[in-house]
């Protein structure tokens, strides 16, 4: 064979492979569908149902889907005091059926739901640091971003994506870890575990005035690494892209991370019963576009997104949709 045409196999081999190697990972567990919160509640396991069934469309056929592993203690306690989280545990676990907070209930699967919730953000961090994909969508529940160190709230046991932020720091030696939260609720479980370590970066879109009372642009941690874009009620696409453009994305770039994570919660969506946002479908597929972009020049593309909030199941399946084809298109 001429040495040319065998450099031109060679060279082809290598696209070939890698094209297959960053195809987007999706992690998921078919116990995340058996957290149930209850007759009526708004984070309901068809949450899931949805968007897997969104997710098993032709468009989706590429994601490498692989199921979510159980979280160590360990790993949680990196985040949460580890008295509180065995006993969260043992909670769900004795009595099978109740509450942790006034909006946080839990039934006989829940504790092993939330352990694998968290255990899908570790494994997808192992993955793209291993060069195995360049990002995951994690379609888990429950969510996680309202859990602070020692307290269960807001429909959330853990809080996932502060776990896989500390396990990619703590785990893979990276310095500085952000995560982008465009739920429409403040994380402010995040917030706080973020505060006082500026190798952690928080840039928040929310509406204000809401639940959970957090997230003012005067909230800003140890060094400037928490990032707040506070939007009134009935502020929609327009808004939405300028306080991304001229707030979060700035910033995001000056902490320059070295992976960058999603809290993807789609309940700013203007069909959403829980607020009065007005995103719509494309606004998360062009946030998502955006963030990838960011990812590439400054991370090489790592990022892991998981789901947190989104109570209308029609739009939730939509705008999962269209975030998890921005990530596929990155």
């Amino acid at each position: 064979m001429p040495k040319t045409q065998e450099n031109s196999i060679i060279k082809i081999f290598f696209i070939l492979s890698w094209s297959i190697s960053v195809t987007t990972f999706l992690f998921s567990h078919p116990v995340c569908q058996e957290h149930d919160p209850g007759r009526g509640h708004p984070e309901c396991p068809e949450r899931l149902k949805v968007v897997l069934n969104a997710l098993n469309r032709d468009l989706f056929k590429t994601l490498e889907r692989r199921n979510a592993p159980k979280a160590t203690l360990d790993q949680i306690a990196r985040v949460h005091d580890r008295k509180h989280a065995e006993k969260v545990l043992s909670t769900i676990k004795e009595h099978g059926h109740g509450s942790l907070d006034g909006d946080t209930h839990f039934s006989p699967n829940s504790g092993e739901a939330a352990l694998r919730a968290a255990g899908a953000v570790c494994a997808a961090v192992d993955a793209v640091m291993a060069g195995e994909t360049q990002n995951a969508f994690c379609a888990v529940r429950p969510p996680g971003h309202h859990a602070e160190r020692a307290a269960a709230m807001g429909f959330c046991l853990f809080n996932t994506v502060a776990i896989g932020a500390e396990h990619a720091r703590k785990a893979h030696n990276l310095n500085r870890v952000a995560v982008v939260d465009f739920d429409v609720h403040h994380g402010n479980g995040t917030q706080a575990m973020f505060w006082n370590n500026e190798g952690l970066f928080l840039g928040s879109t929310h509406q204000s005035p809401l639940y959970p009372g957090s997230g003012y642009t005067t909230e800003t941690g140890v060094s400037g690494n928490i990032v707040n874009a506070p939007l009134p009620p009935n502020a929609g696409s327009d808004e939405f892209r300028e306080a991304m453009e001229r707030i979060i994305f700035p910033d995001l770039n000056n902490f320059d991370p070295e992976f960058l994570f999603i809290s993807a919660g789609f309940d700013a969506h203007t069909d959403d019963p829980l607020a009065s946002l007005n995103f719509t479908d494309d606004d998360y597929h062009w946030a998502t576009e955006q963030l990838c972009s960011v990812a590439a020049k400054r991370c090489d593309g790592r990022i892991v997104s998981t789901l947190e909030g989104g109570y209308n199941l029609e739009a939730l399946a939509q705008s999962v949709a269209a975030h998890v084809k921005a990530l596929m298109a990155s």
